[in-house]
């Protein structure tokens, strides 16, 4: 299976997808023109992924900023990841938000609250 590897630009986040190790990345900011496009991709890969995942999958959310269209695609993707958890494969959310950056924070306890995954809220100086 193909991994996903895409540089980060001003508006959408870099993405690292591997398979092999079941480590999946978003970094950065996620403001794209179209949201669903920039994330149909993704939401395919983890589709693909999920007829043959690692026993354990890792996702880290290292996004410094995103816009609302951006948060439905975070849902989906989350949900998809969350169908994978049920199916027996072990999956958790790492959510990285900045000192003092108290609406990411916030973000990933609405997340935290809604998906039915292992959800670590980690706080770091600087994404």
């Amino acid at each position: 299976m193909e991994n996903i590897l895409r540089e980060g630009s001003a508006k959408t986040p870099a993405v690292s997808f591997d398979s092999a190790s079941g480590i999946l990345e978003l970094k950065g900011r996620s403001i794209p023109e179209n949201s669903v496009e920039f994330y149909k991709p993704l939401n395919d890969w983890i589709d693909s992924y999920g007829s043959k995942p690692c026993s354990e999958t890792i996702v880290d959310i290292k996004l410094e900023y995103f816009n609302t269209s951006s948060s439905k695609c975070i849902l989906d993707l989350f949900k998809k990841l969350e169908y994978i958890n049920k199916q027996g494969s072990v999956v958790s959310i790492n959510w990285y938000f900045e000192q003092d950056d108290e609406d990411m924070e916030e973000a990933g306890e609405d997340y935290q609250a809604i998906i039915k995954l292992p959800f670590k809220m980690i706080e770091v100086e600087e994404i």
